[in-house]
């Protein structure tokens, strides 16, 4: 039986006619046919590569290299599909101009920046747009990595595509993550999502690290695009869900420096705690301006402890004299010492949720260096007279000694001012005629900056309350009052004050500038505000930011302000530290400079110590050779540390938003569409959180992308999903390790749910 039913198979496996006889040969000749074209292909290619590889050959056109090779008109056609395919592949590269060549005559070079779906950009110097990486011509880039690419024209949109044909400098020396346990083998889990690729661990290389414990590890093979990158773990930070291990983590995988090394405590220790009170003020300081008997004030948070700058101000007739004294740090910190070497490289204080990173040593920055009340402290101030129309008319910048009289918040200042009724007006009953000034002073100086232009982002920030583990408990907003807007204005005037003054005097200087926006991003601003009824002028997407000023005092009191004014910000690029005075975008300002805060901002360490410089007796040639060498890297580097910055404190704020959403899974919030894309939309709370619904969860309707109106269709219903529309939804759940929410749509609101 058995025998019989294997013969019936054979049988049934033969051809039973003769069409599919003619069929099976049919395929056996396609089969020889592909093979030969494939080798024939692969004969051409290899032709052509020989030809470019010859040290004598130039790039060339395609019907140059016919002619060159003896190709028949007739058969360019192939040629021509011979070259696409090696460009495709990478080892042929195309110019602009329609030339072939190797990949390394037209190549560049730039910073590749990852995505977790393994594609990723290249920013090159020179070019508008960055370059677009597919995930298979990576080359095994990781995030950060300096590389070499070859630039082709995207075939499917405007945008450059290209393929990195070597890795110039790894950026990553270490990687911070979750580590996951195999039997004979580990991985970590990078906490950098854009970093897209796992670490290998090998057997005996893990310090006895278990599954769940965030780890640093060092990174010994760097793999390739088809084999992972291998390390061995160098420190054990804590279990995942340990207090604290969740910051310290960010804290790590950002590179944020924690300790202070030995010789920048040391030179800390030798400061002094107060001034000396040995020898008078003339022979211990002199030349320096004595402004003790000045009313001085401070006003900052109720949790500010290094106190950089201070306020004092008197009118005569119609012009108001205002003194802005900032912190002397200079004074303290020497330029190429140790303490200055490390606060260069620190290049800014970083405030995360749960702890202050300082650029300077606490006995510093909360010392000697801040103005705290009752002592007496060295200020660089610039002292400025000013107008009723809050135009700055003659002003003085000087070495000072000043005593603050009062330590003032912008809570107790705010009631002062907002409040006729408020126990601060008792308790502070002698100041209560200067606030009152100060009030005065801040509205002309905001009106004329307003008649200018300028750009006043006032949208509600969030605050964090931790409890004792280090858990999110609370989050509540922090709103700017009239308080923190009166000494904005007065730090803002005095910043444009300074770079106005040295921009005259053609010193090297540091500046504070802002380009004006990307006309492209402008476009899509304006695209999105239609979905809100509003509009601004542009003129093929240049914008004045008056006219984005404009929108937003129309939108001020809406549900949808602070949405409209987030949106505006993220179209506008990032402000930077550049040695050219090239104007503030955002202020409307010609001039400006970060002048006002040396005990956490190094660029203003940086001209404090040129201005100070200047005052005694002018720069020499040297002096000014070597502050036009040294400040272009300043500028590159102090922007580069903001941006570390930025990014460590908007991580920290996801990782809390998303523990504290946790405890809401199945309830319901009031939201706004924040954001839409093709697989999804993003829904912000009051609670300035975040979060996503993904397109699957939308399973009344097929939803089609409309990337014209940034919005999201459904093909039966119609109905629409866009920016700014006011939405219910359900927490559906939380991930901590990639920092995200999700949420599911309830209705809309107004619909019944």
């Amino acid at each position: 039986m058995k025998e019989e039913t294997r013969q019936k198979d054979f049988i049934e496996a033969e051809p039973e006619t003769e069409k599919d006889t003619f069929e099976m040969g049919r395929d056996t000749l396609e089969t020889e046919k592909d093979s030969l074209e494939r080798e024939q292909l692969a004969r051409r290619k290899e032709m052509l590569a020989k030809l470019v590889r010859d040290p004598a050959y130039v790039p060339m056109k395609a019907k140059e290299i016919a002619a060159l090779l003896n190709i028949p008109r007739e058969q360019r056609g192939e040629l021509e599909q011979v070259l696409e395919a090696m460009v495709e592949e990478g080892s042929l590269a195309l110019s602009k101009r329609g030339r072939y060549a190797r990949p390394e005559i037209f190549s560049v070079t730039g910073i590749f920046s990852g995505h977790p779906k393994g594609f990723g950009f290249v920013t090159v110097e020179g070019m508008e747009q960055d370059v677009f990486i597919p995930a298979e011509k990576t080359a095994g880039a990781m995030h950060g990595d300096t590389v070499r690419l070859v630039v082709q024209q995207h075939q499917r949109g405007p945008r450059a595509e290209g393929s990195i044909i070597k890795i110039l400098e790894h950026a990553n020396r270490e990687i911070v993550g979750y580590y996951q346990k195999s039997k004979n083998f580990g991985f970590v889990v990078p906490d950098n999502p854009k970093l897209g690729r796992d670490l290998f661990i090998p057997q005996g290389k893990d310090m006895g690290a278990v599954t769940g414990h965030k780890v640093a590890a060092r990174i010994t093979d760097y793999g390739t695009a088809a084999k992972n990158p291998e390390g061995e773990i160098t420190e054990i930070l804590g279990h995942v869900n340990d207090p604290g291990t969740d910051i310290l983590s960010i804290i790590r995988a950002y590179g944020l420096p924690e300790e202070f090394p030995e010789e920048v405590m040391a030179q800390a220790a030798r400061m002094p705690e107060r001034l000396s009170e040995e020898v008078s003020l003339e022979e211990a300081y002199p030349g320096r301006l004595d402004l003790r008997s000045l009313p001085t004030v401070t006003i900052d948070g109720e949790d500010a402890k290094d106190l950089d700058d201070a306020v004092t101000l008197s009118k005569e007739g119609d012009i108001y004299h205002l003194g802005v004294h900032i912190a002397d740090v200079t004074h303290y910190v020497q330029e190429g010492s140790p303490l200055d070497a490390e606060a260069f490289k620190r290049g800014t204080s970083v405030y995360l949720v749960d702890r202050v990173i300082p650029m300077l040593p606490h006995r510093l920055s909360n010392g000697i260096c801040s103005l705290n009340a009752g002592e007496d402290r060295l200020a660089l101030s610039c002292l400025m007279d000013i107008d009723q129309r809050g135009v700055v008319v003659g002003h003085q910048i000087a070495e000072t000694v000043i005593c603050v009289d009062r330590r003032m918040t912008y809570t107790a200042v705010n009631a002062i001012l907002t409040n006729p009724e408020a126990k601060e007006r008792k308790t502070y009953e002698e100041l209560v005629p200067l606030f009152e000034q100060m009030l005065e002073l801040s509205l002309l100086i905001r009106k004329r900056r307003g008649a200018r232009g300028a750009v006043n982002f006032d949208f509600p920030e969030s605050k964090i309350i931790l409890d004792e583990k280090g858990r999110a408990v609370s989050i509540k907003p922090y709103e700017r009052n009239c308080a923190t807007r009166l000494i904005e204005d007065f730090m803002l005037t005095a910043n444009e004050t300074v770079a106005e003054d040295y921009y005259w005097q053609q010193l090297p200087f540091l500046y504070r500038t802002h380009e004006n926006p990307d006309p492209d991003k402008m476009k899509q601003l304006i695209t999105f505000l239609h979905n809100f009824g509003y509009s601004i002028k542009s003129q093929q997407g240049e914008v004045h930011p008056k006219e984005i000023q404009k929108l937003l005092d129309k939108a001020e009191g809406t549900t949808e302000e602070a949405l409209i004014s987030r949106l505006t910000l993220r179209s506008m690029k990032q402000a930077k530290y550049t040695t050219a005075c090239s104007g503030h975008f955002g202020l409307a300002a010609k001039y400006y400079c970060h002048f006002t805060s040396p005990i956490r901002r190094y660029p203003d360490l940086q001209i404090h110590r040129i201005i100070k410089e200047n005052l005694h007796g002018g720069l020499s040639e040297k002096r000014i050779g070597h502050y036009q060498h040294l400040l272009p890297q300043v500028a590159v580097q102090t922007s580069t540390l903001e941006r570390r910055a930025d990014e460590a404190e908007r991580e920290t704020d996801k990782l809390k938003k998303c523990e504290y959403m946790s405890r809401f899974i199945g309830e319901e919030f009031d939201g706004v569409i924040s954001g839409v894309t093709s697989w999804g939309f993003y829904v912000e709370l009051p609670n300035t959180v975040e979060g996503m619904v993904r397109i699957n969860q939308l399973t009344d309707d097929y939803y089609v992308f409309d990337e014209q109106a940034f919005q999201l269709i459904g093909e039966m219903s119609r109905k629409t999903y866009k920016l700014g529309q006011r939405i219910k939804v359900v927490v559906t759940g939380t991930d901590r390790f990639l920092k995200t929410i999700d949420f599911r749509p309830v209705a809309m609101l107004g619909e019944e749910s």
